[in-house]
């Protein structure tokens, strides 16, 4: 009886244990911490990180993918992946420039909630010139704007959380040196051409069915959820949607015409927007 009893508690410990999705973060953190290891790694012994596009032929790169310098810029973040994207307008759609592998990024996945808890955040940013800083001690860097609207709602806390060069962070993410500079260029150019304001999408991952799916029972799933909308509309326009918080959720338009700034994020619940119930 008193093994059946054990038996028991451990089968009902290991079902709650699942259920909550514990065994994800798990996953996620030795998966993380073998890839950031990866990477410091490569780094330190002098190597460029896997990924990385040939930074000296830019200009060969952009005349081949038909891209202009000054054209406005558009970034996403994929946790997960360690991957950034550089997306560019051309023609009336913005088309993806060049994917940029990430050195290091801190916490795991699932949003930034308070100072000190070394997270990296995730959600909908706007960039503009004052977020610029090219004399930080990493180099180079950008401030993500967080907490925003939607991270003031929810009364999450912190700041300087940035995009920037090197390969280390505590809720930043690190990009090395050369990576950012080429970033750095393209942004600054496209500013300097009259972009005002530049979107920064983060996601734990690609949003799709089957990753969502996934992760059904992790703890940030509802969240990632409400990221989707934001996710999907890109995908289906090549435009970055309109991001606003309704009632403290975020609330999506897909854009119909092609803008060379993103909007400020603000209150407001459109009757169209993809607002999550």
């Amino acid at each position: 009886m008193i093994r059946l009893a054990l038996a028991g508690a451990v089968i009902l410990a290991a079902s709650a244990y699942f259920a909550e999705g514990a065994w994800l973060r798990g996953i996620d953190r030795l998966h993380m911490a073998g890839r950031h290891f990866n990477r410091v790694l490569h780094i330190q012994l002098g190597y460029q990180l896997p990924g990385t596009p040939d930074l000296a032929g830019l200009d060969a790169r952009l005349a081949a993918g038909g891209f202009k310098r000054g054209a406005p810029v558009f970034m996403r973040i994929f946790k997960s992946d360690m991957t950034a994207e550089l997306w560019m307008k051309r023609g009336d759609r913005f088309a993806l420039f060049a994917s940029y592998p990430v050195c290091y990024w801190s916490g795991q996945l699932g949003p930034k909630l308070q100072t000190g808890d070394r997270q990296a955040p995730e959600g909908f940013y706007t960039i503009s010139r004052g977020q610029l800083n090219p004399n930080s001690r990493w180099y180079r860097s950008f401030d993500l704007g967080f907490p925003n609207l939607f991270d003031r709602a929810h009364g999450r806390t912190g700041a300087f959380l940035m995009v920037h060069g090197g390969c280390s962070s505590v809720g930043c993410y690190a990009m090395t040196n050369a990576v950012v500079d080429e970033i750095w260029g393209l942004i600054t150019a496209a500013m300097d051409a009259g972009q005002d304001r530049f979107a920064v999408q983060v996601f734990p991952f690609r949003l799709t069915e089957a990753r969502l799916d996934a992760y059904r029972n992790h703890p940030w799933a509802s969240f990632w959820r409400e990221l989707k909308p934001g996710y999907d509309a890109f995908e289906a326009t090549r435009l970055p949607p309109e991001v606003s918080v309704c009632k403290g959720k975020y609330a999506v338009r897909p854009a119909t015409a092609p803008s060379a700034d993103a909007p400020v994020l603000r209150n407001d619940c459109p009757a169209d927007a993809g607002a999550q119930s």
